[in-house]
């Protein structure tokens, strides 16, 4: 005997609905994934950027603090000739007429001028032999150099140019003398405990540039000239022409302008040559006797 079961009406609408409970959870449950994997998506994609502005700045970094120390460890190169002992080659060298100190000190017509050198610490830079010594123009006269000497031009590409074996850092050194103050103190130029009249009784004041560039990155030429051979003074800069630093700016080459002013003064000495009973006589008091 067969036995047949029929659901009621109620019992088959309630499973009808619940067909149709279960279709709509399903699609909202896609909708919610697809958000969450667009959310992890976008997150990425600003983890991403994030990571690369991280690493832009930290190479910023480490570009600025390079170019930093060879400018730097330029200009004390030179302090450390300049504030050395006079017996020493290197202070006789910068002081001579053919120095970078010198070539002012020495001959008061030259004050105008643009001593330039390529600072290398392997190699005697510093001397007019090895340098460009720019003559500052007037509207008569369009300047150019002093003596016809123009050797001390960083060359990028050439190795003495470089700061170190590595080949990374090129530096360039400008030196002027700092152009007189109406405002500054009177007499305040001299010596103090030497006659006006004495050549050795006059103060200097000069302006140092030290300029150190990443070629690497960038060639530094910005118009078909090269910035090396530019002026970094920008009141010397030509019609029609950018100086130093604005011309690595339009190259976009990496580079650090370090600007110091130094003074530079004869100092007087004295010997003492009576011990009053503490010693012997100093041997630079006594006279030497004629053979």
């Amino acid at each position: 005997m067969t036995i047949y079961h029929y659901l009621s009406r109620s019992t088959v609408k309630d499973v009808k609905k619940t067909l149709k409970y279960r279709s709509s959870e399903r699609g909202a449950t896609l909708i919610v994934v697809l958000l969450f994997i667009v959310l992890i998506m976008l997150a990425g994609a600003i983890a991403v950027r994030q990571s690369n502005t991280d690493l832009k700045i930290a190479t910023s970094d480490q570009i600025n603090t390079v170019l930093l120390q060879s400018s730097d460890s330029a200009n004390q190169k030179l302090e450390m000739m300049l504030n050395g002992s006079a017996t020493t080659t290197e202070y006789k060298d910068v002081t001579s007429a053919a120095g970078v100190f010198g070539h002012f000190l020495l001959n008061p017509e030259n004050a105008t001028n643009e001593f330039i050198y390529c600072f290398n610490p392997r190699t005697k830079k510093y001397l007019a032999s090895n340098a460009s010594i720019k003559v500052k123009g007037t509207a008569e006269n369009p300047g150019g150099y002093w003596n016809s000497l123009d050797n001390g031009v960083c060359n990028y590409n050439s190795a003495d140019g470089y700061t170190s074996a590595r080949q990374t850092v090129v530096t360039q050194m400008s030196v002027t003398v700092t152009p007189p103050d109406p405002n500054a103190e009177r007499f305040g130029h001299v010596v103090i405990g030497k006659e006006i009249e004495d050549r050795t009784s006059k103060k200097f004041k000069f302006d140092i540039r030290a300029t150190s560039a990443l070629p690497s990155y960038s060639e530094p030429k910005a118009n078909g000239d090269n910035c090396f051979a530019q002026t970094s003074v920008s009141e010397n800069v030509a019609t029609g022409k950018k100086s130093l630093n604005d011309c690595m700016v339009a190259a976009k080459t990496p580079s650090k302008m370090l600007y110091e002013q130094a003074d530079v003064e004869n100092v007087s000495a004295s010997t003492k040559c009576i011990p009053f009973g503490r010693g012997s006589l100093n041997t630079e008091c006594v006279l030497k006797s004629t053979p």
